[in-house]
């Protein structure tokens, strides 16, 4: 196997750095520093001329996620024509396995925190880290065959793309279509130059590239629209050569400093001092339908999908093995944090629990994808040994 020079271009690196940086959050959340750390990420920085006037924990999630969804982008349009998920006969066991891991985290959700305002927390559980889920994979899934890997990134892939349609359609908010308007001409414009940089390569191109992008990225966090669908949507228009080269570029920085500061800012929380009776309904959901619902979920519909598969369609995959990526599917983390932050904006308390909840739950299906990923490693190596 090939090992990057570079850690923050592998997989299990950057999910060690992203659950260390999440785990120093919570803790200096709930030390003495915490005051002091909390003022820091509620200073406001204003930009003269604009309506934005974020605080520092906004211009994180707001601001650098935003390059983290651009780089997801570039990856899902790169499965989508050339990848994973480039024909129907690739996407739909995948497609099938996602709506359970999808549809019954919500369920279950719904059915212990569906009633006051713990209710609009449904989208949370339904998000896969896919750059955490790999990251176990590869620690613990040394001779699994490769048809593992490729269900789990196509399941990933499309819990992005549902992850992203919840973020521009359910969290928008006195949209103002002018400057959406706006912003929409940006990314044509993004668009034209990143073709132009395709056939001529002059650094200029770039460097305009990257002025609209900014002032698209303001226009849409401007006019009332999620500012991370920026990200997506000038990921998803940027011509393929261009875009590799942006997602190449840009990995180290996003593994290695974005998503981890994400991490920290958003496990910054306060465990709050009350019995296990007296938590939050969205906090248990939560930490039921991560691990619970997503196995569930996954195993269930993914099983219907390996019988019903079409004609062409890649080998089915062992029962054990689809529940082994449901497992995985339930580290929710970065996707589920952002959903929890947007859900429960208006509730800080609730919110923090949900937050909390995130982190207990996709830890607890760190532990079970690990157990389980490693006893169906084992078996393939135990298999493959006995036939050598």
């Amino acid at each position: 196997m090939r090992i990057s020079a570079n850690p923050l271009r592998g997989q299990q690196f950057p999910a060690v750095l992203l659950l260390v940086a999440a785990g120093l959050g919570l803790l200096l959340a709930n030390l003495p520093t915490h005051d002091a750390l909390a003022a820091i990420l509620d200073f406001h920085i204003a930009v003269p001329g604009t309506g934005l006037d974020l605080s520092v924990a906004h211009w994180v999630s707001d601001g650098l996620l935003a390059v983290f969804f651009l780089v997801v982008a570039i990856e899902l349009r790169h499965e989508l024509t050339h990848g994973e998920l480039d024909s129907p006969q690739k996407a739909v066991q995948p497609a099938i396995a996602a709506a359970g891991g999808v549809l019954v985290p919500i369920a279950v959700y719904l059915l212990i925190a569906g009633s006051g305002d713990t209710a609009t927390g449904w989208p949370i559980p339904t998000a896969t880290d896919i750059a955490f889920a790999l990251g176990v994979l590869a620690m613990f899934g040394r001779g699994l065959p490769p048809t593992v890997r490729v269900f789990l990134l196509a399941l990933a892939i499309l819990d992005d793309i549902i992850g992203i349609i919840f973020i521009a359609v359910l969290f928008a908010h006195d949209v103002q279509w002018l400057l959406l308007g706006l912003g929409i001409i940006g990314v044509a414009v993004f668009w034209l130059l990143s073709r132009l940089l395709h056939e001529h390569g002059h650094a200029l191109i770039a460097v305009a590239m990257v002025i609209v992008g900014v002032v698209t990225w303001g226009l849409v966090a401007s006019s009332g629209i999620h500012a991370t669908i920026a990200g997506v949507m000038l990921g998803l228009v940027m011509s393929p050569v261009p875009a590799g080269r942006t997602r190449h570029a840009l990995e180290p920085t996003v593994n290695g400093v974005i998503l981890p500061v994400f991490a920290f800012v958003a496990a910054f929380v306060v465990i709050p001092a009350v019995s296990p009776t007296q938590l939050s309904p969205a906090f248990w959901a939560i930490v039921v339908a991560l691990p619970v619902g997503k196995i569930v979920g996954i195993g269930l519909f993914g099983w219907i999908a390996m019988r019903i598969r079409p004609k062409g369609a890649a080998p089915g995959l062992p029962f054990a093995d689809i529940l082994a990526a449901g497992a995985l599917g339930g580290i929710g983390f970065t996707v589920s944090l952002l959903l929890a932050n947007l859900a429960f904006g208006a509730h800080d308390e609730i919110r923090d629990q949900a937050i909390l909840g995130v982190l207990v739950g996709s830890l607890i299906a760190l532990v079970l994808s690990g157990i389980i990923v490693s006893l169906r490693a084992r078996w393939y190596r135990q298999v493959a040994a006995a036939s050598s």
